[in-house]
């Protein structure tokens, strides 16, 4: 089985990105299975109805979140109302709609996709223990044949310990969030296949997808105005391929994609 896991989709840049590129990448590499991260879909935070519908039709079968999972409200409304949106599965119980793990139909073999919020230095989150979820769907979700997991979160080390912590157990840990591709893609001795960060979809000539300027002034000169998304004609789009034995449930190749180009 191939799967498709997309990095951090950032605003209209990366909404373009994807309207460009992802259906020859579908169709280059024989994928069966395409995951993104969409927290950032919608000017940069957050994901709305249209948006989601647009980036459906582009052929993205599952979306996951991130800390920027109630950034916008519209998703609140119609979350419950869809079956491919996976929000952080360590929220607080009863905190938000949804779920954050979920079992898809691929081909006759059963997928599972999680959605886990890492806890070094993310700040306004108020989320469980990240290893006490995992073990928990592991322990007690329903039976599958390929468990994907997109662990968002600030810390590489964080990502790398909780991959050896449950190697051999799932079939990928897929690290989001930075934005920067890590490109320390690997599987691991059990057989989980592991990045440090996918990466992100977005402008290739700002600042992890923001317009340099605004993140400057804000950043290093105290600007009050909310930085901005890069809209730019030099583009990026990161992801990883996973080849995955379905019987087995074990990784036998991951290799990154990143695209750079002008218009």
């Amino acid at each position: 089985m191939k799967i498709l896991f997309i990095g951090d989709i950032v605003g209209q840049t990366g909404r373009d990105v994807i309207k460009t590129k992802l259906q020859k990448i579908i169709e280059k590499y024989d994928i069966d299975f395409v995951i993104a991260n969409g927290e950032n879909v919608t000017h940069g935070k957050g994901l709305i109805f249209r948006h989601y519908e647009e980036l459906c039709d582009c052929g993205i079968d599952v979306f996951t979140l991130g800390n920027h999972y109630n950034s916008k409200y519209e998703l609140r409304k119609f979350i419950d109302d869809v079956d491919n949106i996976i929000r952080p599965y360590n929220l607080l119980p009863g905190s938000y709609p949804g779920v954050g793990t979920k079992v898809f139909d691929v081909n006759g073999y059963l997928v599972r996709v999680t959605n886990i919020l890492g806890e070094a230095f993310m700040s306004n989150v108020n989320i469980t223990n990240h290893y006490l979820a995992l073990k928990e769907i592991i322990d007690e979700g329903e039976p599958c044949d390929v468990h994907i997991v997109d662990f968002h979160g600030e810390s590489t080390s964080e990502k790398q310990i909780i991959g050896y912590v449950f190697d051999g157990q799932l079939s990928a840990i897929l690290g989001t969030h930075t934005h920067v591709q890590t490109r320390d893609n690997q599987i691991l001795p059990n057989g989980t296949a592991f990045i440090s960060d996918a990466g992100m979809c977005g402008a290739a000539d700002g600042v992890i997808g923001w317009d340099v300027d605004s993140v400057v002034n804000k950043m290093i000169f105290g600007a009050t105005k909310a930085i901005e998304v890069a809209i730019s004609a030099k583009k990026m789009f990161n992801g990883v391929v996973l080849n995955i034995d379905e019987n087995t449930g074990k990784c036998k190749e991951i290799f990154t994609i990143y695209q750079v180009w002008e218009d």
